[in-house]
């Protein structure tokens, strides 16, 4: 390929009107004659393609000499499979191209999206080569992801990068956790957030949609619960399509038995009261059966709004155990107990078998249940289930565990170290802003409680981690401001889940990459 006056090939293909040298005498014809004009055939040879800068990182890169690839107006995206259609025509809508569907043949420019039977459910391989782009996966998600990668190599007007990339994450959790209960955010915010998300290639969006402050989700079995500030079940469609559309499940949590305070809102006969009387802020009686019936009749409702396999079911903070001694303070609760386990039978043990029971609701729907750390107790004759994966958040609960705890246990945990990922609006009980670069240079998904990492022979069951916006003070922040702040901890973030090891970039090019790519 000939480059023009700009670019000299190289090799041993040199312009012969350059090897001339003899002084023989020409005639008038030749020596007017204009020179030759460069054939086409000389080879233009290009340094080695640099590995792309991503945010994450790409994991491994197989450099090229080549021209790379930008997008331009007339190229196609084809696929290879219905199944990629929405892939290829959102990439197509992003770079200006003509999305094409399934077409065999090849043309030059092209980008081609294709299934493959390669290991790793969210892998991807991505050829750049010959003037044109192969992105390949096992499933559509991988697909996506390295769609993505294009569309960061190629945004401000950069070229893709000749080569190969075959990447995948280093965990299958990669998660956003956002508490709508007590700050309401809109719609159009929340579906900011998955397109950020998306590009990030985070596949997990939790929604913390009922607390003490308010029930955030319109309802139709108990509307009388529902917030005046909600989403309607229309917008939550919306997300959860836009969210899919990107690969990003939507987790629902509807929290308890504690942090129920908006349905007691409207149900004050369901208040755990204390033998004096005295209300417990936010908990349900567990040893009503009414209080059970509504928290069904909840999950039941939301189960098809939510398809997604992952439901978490809260579990934290329950009120009756959280005094120096429970069953004196809420008698009725050791009674409830002890008819339902026997003499031996624990408050801790009725609050077991309520999380047991709700787990059994949304096991039903074919969801698999998660919860908080702390709502799983010590010297209990009433087990979790073994199923219920452990959201682990802290080690200030009463009776606190080190994550070994549930580890040595065989659980699963997905990780929400408070230390690191937790973002809570006006920094109260000591909690401060995290920052991108403390994530960055500081944690791992390992690093679960704390600063220490648990050692390496639990990391399989470690499934990822989960960057949590928590809003206590709701007024701290506007919803803006809060897209500011967790800006490059979600970037940090998703590097960091992605791929836990050293990352090649300084946290100072790291945030310029960052602010190139935004």
């Amino acid at each position: 390929m000939w480059a023009g006056d700009d670019s000299e090939p190289t090799g041993s293909s040199q312009r012969q009107d350059r090897a001339q040298t003899s002084s023989a005498p020409r005639s008038t014809a030749a020596a007017t004659r204009p020179a030759p004009t460069p054939t086409p055939s000389r080879t233009l040879v290009y340094a080695l393609s640099k590995t792309p800068r991503t945010i994450p990182a790409v994991r491994e890169h197989t450099p090229a000499r080549g021209p790379g690839w930008r997008p331009a107006a007339g190229l196609r995206v084809v696929v290879s499979d219905a199944r990629l259609a929405d892939e290829g025509r959102l990439l197509a809508g992003e770079l200006g191209l003509t999305y094409a569907g399934q077409k065999k043949d090849v043309r030059a420019g092209d980008v081609r999206l294709a299934l493959n039977s390669a290991k790793g459910e969210e892998s991807y391989t991505l050829t750049v080569r010959d003037g044109r782009v192969d992105i390949s996966g096992p499933t559509d998600a991988g697909v996506f992801y390295g769609t993505r990668t294009l569309k960061q190599e190629v945004h401000g007007g950069g070229t893709a990068a000749e080569g190969v990339v075959r990447d995948a994450p280093a965990k299958p959790v990669r998660g956003f956790m956002l508490d709508i209960a007590r700050k309401n955010f809109t719609a159009g915010w929340i579906e900011d957030r998955v397109r950020e998300l998306g590009d990030l290639k985070y596949n997990e969006l939790h929604l913390h949609f009922s607390d003490d402050q308010a029930f955030r989700i319109e309802s139709d079995s108990h509307p009388e619960i529902v917030s005046a500030r909600h989403l309607s079940k229309a917008q939550v469609k919306r997300i959860v399509a836009l969210a899919a559309q990107r690969h990003i499940t939507v987790v629902p949590e509807i929290d308890s038995p504690g942090h129920l305070g908006a349905v007691i809102a409207a149900h004050p006969e369901l208040q755990l009261r204390s033998a004096s009387g005295l209300a417990a802020r936010g908990a349900v009686d567990i040893s009503k059966p009414e209080s059970a019936k509504i928290v069904d009749d909840l999950l039941n409702e939301y189960a098809g709004l939510f398809p997604g396999a992952d439901w978490h079911l809260g579990g934290d903070e329950y009120r009756a155990l959280m005094v120096k001694s429970p069953a004196t303070t809420y008698p009725q609760l050791a009674t409830a107990a002890r008819e339902a386990y026997g003499a031996g039978g624990t408050i801790a043990d009725l609050a077991t078998g309520w999380l047991n029971d709700r787990a059994a609701t949304v096991r039903r729907h074919g969801k698999v249940p998660r919860a908080w750390n702390d709502g799983f107790y010590e010297n209990v004759s009433v087990h979790p289930d073994k199923d219920i994966r452990v959201g682990y958040w802290t080690g200030k609960e009463i009776g606190a565990r080190q994550p070994v705890a549930y580890l040595n246990a065989g659980r699963k945990v997905v990780n929400y170290n408070d230390k690191f990922l937790y973002y809570v609006l006006g920094q109260p009980n000591q909690f401060s802003y995290p920052t991108g670069e403390r994530i960055y240079e500081q944690w791992t998904p390992r690093v679960v409680r704390g600063t220490t990492p648990v050692a390496k022979s639990y990391d399989g069951q470690i499934l990822g981690g989960s960057f949590a916006v928590w809003c206590d003070f709701p007024n701290a922040q506007t919803q803006s401001q809060v897209a500011v702040g967790i800006r490059m901890p979600l970037r940090a973030t998703a590097q960091k889940l992605w791929d836990p090891g050293q990352p090649e970039l300084s946290w100072t090019d790291f945030k310029a990459l960052a602010n190139r790519l935004d």
